[in-house]
């Protein structure tokens, strides 16, 4: 059987950073995030028993290792999560067509196109099932959030919320989406792209040592609930003004955590910085932009469909952006081949 799924990567407005129970992947404090049209990657998982181990292959190049090794165990935990005690080796064949690996959350949809394409190749035929039945899309971003956390908000569209863990509860940190893309057509995100290249500290990484040495750390994690009502508030409101605050807000706390660490985690680069004066002087001038990054060095704008163009302009320039992009909200994660025929 083999199945192919897209998902759509996210970016975090009210941070997702540290986490309280590794071994589940629960977060130490809920997220709220936007799913991003046109971030996409497509995943082909096609079961063949006559495999004698599993492959991957991402963007064209066979991937070993504990790349591998992580896909592997998330295919077994889907098979597990379906009832099936074993299951045929897999060829897993992925594509980004965004930088990889680069801060711009390729974890997420990577996990959550897995989990969709291995939960449609895995289940029996005469068991059907639908992401738009009850219940089934917030079971797969569970088992997608155990891959990476971040991955069970690009399983929804548009505006996603997940919460936060209790360490030992597998399903206690659940997402939600809180507005469709059709909710609020007019928001988009701007993202200036610093570099193609794979960061040197991975997400996980950080978290870890962030949390473990950093004093600025336990603050953090203090301040994100009320961050979070305040940015859901802003939201059902839809003030922009009011959630690109927070969200240029939670993103300075987080880099802050992290370059109080340890040594310091430095996801920041000199476009980072020169990016969010550019987007503060835009505001002087009364186009909405609100800065925003993820772990990594690209500066991201909150704004309107309307200032979209100038704000991307405007990170143009800034000395070290190669490329801008325009995203508007996209949907979650979906199936768009079953059988023997499906590939990329």
């Amino acid at each position: 059987m083999k199945a192919v799924a897209e998902a759509n990567t996210n970016i975090a407005l009210v941070k997702y950073w540290g986490k309280n129970d590794d071994r589940l992947n629960l977060p130490a404090v809920p997220s709220l995030s936007l799913t991003l049209d046109g971030l996409t990657t497509r995943t082909l998982v096609a079961l063949d028993p006559a495999l004698g181990a599993d492959t991957l292959w991402l963007n064209g190049v066979a991937v070993e290792g504990e790349p591998l090794a992580k896909v592997s165990r998330h295919l077994d935990r889907v098979a597990h999560a379906l009832g099936q005690n074993g299951r045929p080796r897999a060829e897993v064949r992925s594509h980004n067509n965004f930088p990889t690996a680069a801060g711009l959350a390729s974890s997420a949809s990577a996990f959550a196109a897995l989990t969709v394409a291995a939960t449609a190749a895995l289940q029996p035929a005469d068991r059907g099932w639908s992401l738009e039945e009850a219940g089934w899309r917030g079971r797969l971003a569970i088992l997608a959030r155990q891959g990476s956390g971040s991955a069970a908000r690009s399983l929804f569209g548009g505006l996603v919320v997940l919460g936060t863990g209790t360490p030992g509860q597998v399903d206690s940190a659940a997402a939600t989406q809180l507005l469709t893309p059709a909710d609020w057509p007019e928001l988009r995100l701007v993202i200036g792209v610093a570099t193609e290249a794979a960061k040197d500290t991975a997400s996980s990484d950080g978290m870890r040592h962030t949390s473990a040495t950093s004093p600025y750390f336990a603050p953090f994690v203090a301040a994100a609930p009320a961050e979070l009502r305040a940015a859901t508030e802003a939201i059902h409101a839809r003030d922009l003004e009011r959630l690109g605050l927070i969200a240029e807000r939670s993103a300075l706390r987080m880099h802050a955590s992290a370059l109080a660490a340890d040594p310091g985690v430095v996801y920041l680069r000199g476009a980072t910085i020169e990016g969010l004066h550019t987007l503060r002087a835009l505001r002087k001038r009364g186009v909405a932009a609100f800065f925003t990054c993820d772990a990594g060095p690209h500066p991201k704008a909150l704004t309107t469909a309307a200032d979209a163009d100038a704000v991307a302009a405007a990170l143009a320039t800034v000395p070290g952006v190669l490329r801008t992009i325009i995203a508007r909200a996209g949907a979650g994660a979906r199936v768009t081949a079953t059988g023997p025929e499906a590939s990329l």
